[in-house]
């Protein structure tokens, strides 16, 4: 850390209610030097509501090339700083992680205010398993990016979350259906601790009807279930191991391979990676 170095602190914001702001984020915004919004316009009103009174800065994708360098410089020098976005956590599909890393190589402290992000919401409220998930961030809109995004998710064992423009997540359910995710269990999460919040469950080849025929409104993340993982062949496994062996490749590399190409469970693959019989 840089001697006399200030913070960058990382607050959370209400994606709706503002019930939901932490009075330690209050507390962050009212004795920070300044805060660096996403859109300052918006910031403005949260802050009136919370009758804060601290400076505001633009910060976003457009501009963030440009006042990074000049914002680590004032944080080296001492400033204590709050990077907020316009909704929710800042750096998950929004602004700041440019600033982030700049300040943690520059040796500044980061200091994360957590609070509301649609993610967690969505994901925890969706009743899917959310031991383990994937988060996509905004769907890919067309191409390659988007069909690789597609055949990602219909291969997943575990839950995706992503966030989906309300006009296109018919479009985005239909197209996981024609991929193979017809059959999964899904939930389309909609306006999130706001007053028509909505969390609708059926399948994705379901939902993907529903919404062809009454497109959703608001802000929107759907979570899908993972496919359910295939029976281990163990004979298989244990014939694939014994030619890995036979080409001359060593215990630590066949147990390796044998978990992170064909799924096998590390105890199994261990034990068949040593089996000399």
């Amino acid at each position: 850390m840089v001697d006399g170095a200030g913070t960058l602190y990382v607050v959370s914001t209400p994606i709706g209610n503002l019930g939901d702001l932490s009075a330690r984020a209050v507390e962050t915004l009212r004795t920070v030097d300044a805060i660096l919004a996403e859109d300052t316009r918006h910031t403005r009103a949260l802050l009136h509501h919370f009758e804060i009174h601290t400076p505001l800065e633009a910060h976003h994708e457009h501009n963030e090339a440009a006042t990074t360098p000049s914002l680590v410089s004032r944080l080296q020098m001492g400033a204590r700083l709050a990077l907020v976005s316009d909704a929710g956590t800042p750096l998950l599909s929004d602004p700041g992680a440019r600033l982030v890393h700049a300040a943690v190589v520059g040796g500044v402290p980061v200091v994360p205010v957590p609070g509301a992000s649609a993610l967690l919401a969505a994901l925890v409220g969706a009743a899917l398993p959310a031991d383990r998930f994937t988060f996509f961030g905004f769907a890919a809109r067309k191409g390659p990016e988007r069909r690789a995004m597609l055949a990602e998710i219909v291969d997943l064992r575990h839950t995706a979350v992503l966030y989906e423009a309300p006009a296109r997540v018919a479009d985005t359910l239909r197209e996981l259906a024609a991929a193979g995710a017809a059959d999964r269990p899904a939930v389309v999460a909609r306006e999130l601790t706001k007053h028509f919040e909505e969390f609708r469950r059926g399948t994705v080849g379901e939902l993907a009807g529903f919404y062809a025929e009454a497109p959703p409104r608001g802000e929107v993340v759907i979570v899908v279930q993972g496919g359910e993982t295939p029976p281990i062949d163990e004979d298989a496994l244990r014939a694939r191991a014994a030619a890995l062996r036979t080409d001359g490749m060593s215990a630590r590399d066949v147990v390796r391979v044998l978990m992170e190409d064909a799924g096998a469970p590390r105890n199994l693959a261990y034990r068949l990676a040593h089996d000399r019989d």
